[in-house]
């Protein structure tokens, strides 16, 4: 097989993974921390807004849970993709879109919540 070989062993084909891994893992974590969190910065609230918190929490926490599951989903298509050449670019992308995907997660749960 030459270097060329598109079915050739990839040399480091871990490294991508394991960089989005130690990105990844502890990002989710802290949205999913500040996700779980939110919830007390309405304790205080009463009446309309405690209903419009609840009504959005309601819609943001399922929101921010599918995007994080979306990113390990992502991160473990970069682990499990076969270290050949030819997936090399894949592997790449799988692994930077991982923790993107938490980040928009994130993001995406702060803007639909009503917070008081």
């Amino acid at each position: 097989m030459t270097m060329n070989d598109p079915d050739a062993r990839a040399t480091g084909a871990w490294i991508a993974p394991l960089v989005s891994t130690l990105v990844t893992l502890p990002l989710g974590f802290l949205v999913l921390l500040y996700a779980g969190l939110s919830p007390m910065a309405c304790d205080s609230c009463n009446g309309a807004e405690a209903d419009r918190f609840d009504a959005s929490f309601e819609v943001a926490f399922p929101v921010v849970v599918t995007g994080l599951l979306l990113a390990l989903g992502l991160l473990i298509t970069s682990w499990a993709l076969p270290r050949r050449v030819r997936h090399a670019a894949r592997r790449v992308g799988f692994a930077v879109a991982a923790p993107v995907v938490a980040v928009v997660a994130g993001v995406v749960f702060a803007g639909l919540l009503d917070v008081p």
